[in-house]
């Protein structure tokens, strides 16, 4: 059997940067070991499938080695794909997921995903987190619901960060997330996850459930801009709006191609 298959570069106006993702449409589900080999064989950092439903669609993340709860980056480049390429003639997409309703809506070349917010709270740093962070002070340190957040002094902290993966994968989180104030942006970050078969994701939209809030509450601010300071790097329009936050961003077509499956 043949899949329509694209890969998209999200979060950036380039090609070459952002954060790749592998979107595969399908029209019904097919069997979970299925869509797990095919995410291990496209070896990128998140692979989403997506089918049509009466409301809209229903959307599902795999990483090479685990299915996700949520991933911004992936539902940006379906949200790409379905509007761009598969010419969906409404403003906003509906996916239903493990983590509810989501949507996405489209204004010019932007995407704004709206997700709801990560509740975070004060944490006390398991010792390989200490242990991970020893070269520089932690400004704080708190927990969401599957990530670690660490606040660090400034930009050049976050940037100039070497971790021992191998000690941050024995952390009990989905990863890591390291932030600080920006200097030409409200803030910056930077998200590990080698627990999920990834090391540094180039840029995390669902690490921003929780960077948002964190930052609006302390620049007591609600719409903030952000850039992700990987190697590929990537720029987000942010907003809290209750319960909810909006992540805006573009993304760029790479590749179109089929694959087979068995």
């Amino acid at each position: 059997m043949k899949l329509p298959i694209y890969q998209i570069d999200a979060f950036t106006d380039r090609l070459f940067c952002g954060n790749p993702a592998a979107v595969v449409p399908l029209n019904e589900w097919l069997p979970d070991e299925t869509l797990l080999k095919i995410a291990a064989e496209n070896n990128l950092a998140e692979t989403a499938f997506y089918i049509p439903t009466e409301a809209g669609f229903h959307i599902r993340w795999f990483t090479p080695t685990i299915e996700v709860d949520l991933c911004g980056h992936a539902t940006l480049a379906a949200a790409y794909v379905i509007f761009k390429i598969q010419n969906y003639p409404h403003e906003i997409i509906r996916f239903d997921s493990r983590s509810n309703e989501l949507s996405v809506t489209l204004n010019d070349d932007w995407l704004t995903l709206n997700f709801p917010v990560d509740h975070y709270h004060i944490a006390v740093p398991p010792p390989a987190l200490v242990e991970c962070f020893k070269s520089v002070t932690m400004a704080g340190v708190y927990k969401g619901k599957s990530d670690y957040l660490v606040v660090l002094n400034d930009e050049e902290e976050v940037k100039e960060l070497d971790i021992d993966m191998i000690v941050l994968s024995t952390i009990p989180a989905r990863g890591i997330i390291v932030t600080a104030a920006g200097n030409d942006v409200d803030f910056v970050s930077r998200f590990f996850a080698p627990q999920s078969g990834i090391d540094e994701d180039p840029v995390t939209g669902s690490a921003h459930t929780t960077l948002i809030p964190y930052w609006s509450e302390r620049l007591s601010k609600t719409i903030l801009t952000a850039k992700q300071i990987s190697k590929r790097g990537g720029y987000l329009k942010c907003e809290l709006d209750g319960e909810r936050v909006k992540i805006g961003g573009q993304a760029r077509l790479y590749l179109h191609g089929e694959i087979e499956t068995e």
